[in-house]
């Protein structure tokens, strides 16, 4: 799992890359836990237009994520869903919690 990142103002921007699975979701945590904590960072846009694999081991990052961040009046969007990622987003009833947008910018304006 390669994870690109990018800050816009207090937005965490993580693109995903590859796949998310429990061999990697601990890097994959660790690296955006430290950018959030350094960059005081409210808000995070996971970006999976080039997500190939998600296990239960990513909606635990992302749920990880979306609580430190609710904690402090933040939250979590997620954009560019593939469908086989998308159906595993409505199993677990992320969608209840996060919002999706069609694009990172369509993000950036409401978050």
């Amino acid at each position: 799992m390669n994870v690109e990142c990018k800050i816009v103002d207090r937005n965490l921007i993580v693109i995903m890359l590859g796949e998310l699975d429990h061999h990697n979701a601990k890097v994959v945590r660790e690296k955006i836990d430290k950018l959030i904590e350094r960059n005081n960072i409210q808000n995070i846009i996971f970006d999976f237009g080039h997500m190939d694999f998600m296990d239960s081991s990513g909606i635990g990052v992302i749920m990880g994520r979306y609580k430190n961040l609710n904690s402090i009046g933040g939250s979590v969007g997620v954009t560019n869903v593939k469908p086989s990622v998308d159906r595993i987003f409505n199993l677990s009833g992320l969608y209840k919690i996060i919002s999706k947008y069609e694009s990172i910018n369509d993000a950036l304006k409401v978050i």
